[in-house]
């Protein structure tokens, strides 16, 4: 179509527009709850890039809206990020936004902020090419999901009553279009014990050992659990354990650990603690699903339970097959239909709600949460197009499938 032609053209001309504006966002900090200030850049350059409406919602989230359509649309990009680590090993400051060599460096740049400076470009490009299907496109800046992934859509959809028909996440995906990734959730174990003085330890019943004993079965469990042709193998790992007693010349009477556990398609929130609990029978243990209540930026307090659900979308569905021919009109190639390694707001959008979703964005996720992260301008351009293009191509579909 023409349009491709258009917005390609359009992309490429906004090229250093669009690296300046994430360079900028760059240079916010924004770790979770602490993302006022960069959403309040956000909000400016929606409104410089001429979107319909923007808004701040109650738990933070900027929402910018273009067009008036029955069709919703919704494009996300988280904008929190996560701290930067030991800063001896970065090249440069964290914070710089520095543009050379033809990437824009610093934390945010591939997760995620990358992919809310190239949806900015892309609403510009609609209202520039007079925008006017019968689609409404929500583009969402989103707040705490490196603590609470997924927490913030929960808020979009049960709190605003924004439930889109359709929606694509910006997180990293190399420019291929990933339709899906393994849930996850946190669950913590306690364990309870006697304690008596250290010099007798027979009098006391010592928790540690119970936890040390069950840590050994969930070694095992890692081998054991299923796996998916799409999504691969479900994991489990403990990742801290904490221990406590009257005194260090005392038997440990409390241990405790946290676990990590990654959820591959087939299995439930109910099938994983069902796991755990038959492996601590009878130590006098409480496995429990964590919860997540945490007061955002706005003063809000607001929470759910740390069950991240599975989620992928078939590759003939009508979102995934969108994609592909609007990569491939634009690009002239065909793009890698793949799933992300990590979790991301997929799990309420589509794990939760059942909205239709597929993931594309700038930047590869092997430099998320890593130094020296930067994203390559080529791929903010072709994110720019893609979104846009999206808008214009989901628009026509519906019309074809009324």
């Amino acid at each position: 179509m023409e349009i491709f032609r258009k917005i390609n053209n359009l992309s490429l001309r906004y090229q250093d527009y669009t690296a300046q504006n994430l360079s900028k966002m760059v240079q916010i900090k924004s770790l979770s709850m602490g993302e006022k200030e960069v959403q309040l850049e956000l909000k400016r350059q929606m409104l410089e890039a001429g979107f319909d409406e923007v808004r701040i919602d109650g738990l933070g989230n900027v929402i910018g809206r273009i067009g008036t359509g029955k069709i919703i649309l919704a494009i996300d990009a988280h904008m929190d990020t996560v701290d930067t680590g030991q800063l001896q090993n970065w090249d440069s400051d964290p914070f710089s936004g520095i543009i050379k060599d033809g990437f824009v460096h610093g934390r945010g740049t591939v997760d995620q902020e990358g992919g809310a400076a190239a949806f900015v470009t892309s609403g510009k490009i609609l209202k520039e090419l007079g925008f006017d299907k019968d689609l409404t496109i929500y583009f969402v800046g989103s707040v705490m999901e490196e603590d609470c992934d997924g927490l913030c859509w929960k808020y979009l959809v049960e709190e605003e009553g924004i439930k889109p028909h359709f929606a694509i996440s910006t997180e990293p995906t190399n420019l291929n279009i990933y339709r899906g990734h393994r849930g996850r959730m946190e669950i913590g174990v306690h364990f309870y014990g006697v304690s008596c003085h250290g010099s007798a330890p027979e009098r006391g019943d010592n928790a540690i050992y119970k936890a040390a004993k069950a840590a050994l079965e969930i070694e095992k469990l890692n081998d054991q659990i299923t796996s998916d042709d799409f999504l691969g193998k479900g994991t489990v790992t403990i990742s801290e354990i904490k221990s406590g007693s009257p005194s260090l010349c005392a038997v440990a009477d409390y241990a405790y650990f946290h676990l990590d556990r990654r959820l591959t398609w087939g299995e439930t929130k109910e099938s994983a603690v069902a796991q755990i609990e038959e492996i601590v029978k009878g130590m006098n243990a409480k496995v429990e699903v964590l919860y997540y209540e945490e007061m955002a930026y706005t003063g809000l307090k607001y929470g759910m339970e740390k069950y991240y659900p599975t989620w992928k979308i078939e590759e003939d569905h009508l979102i995934v097959q969108t994609g592909v021919n609007v990569f491939t009109q634009l690009f002239d190639k065909k793009p890698k239909v793949d799933k992300w390694t990590f979790s991301t707001n997929g799990v309420t959008i589509n794990g939760y709600y059942k909205i239709p979703l597929i993931g594309f964005g700038p930047g590869n996720e092997v430099m998320a949460h890593a130094p020296n992260e930067k994203v390559p301008i080529d791929h903010l351009i072709k994110a720019s197009a893609f979104y846009a293009g999206f808008a214009y191509q989901l628009a026509e579909n519906m019309k074809t499938t009324k």
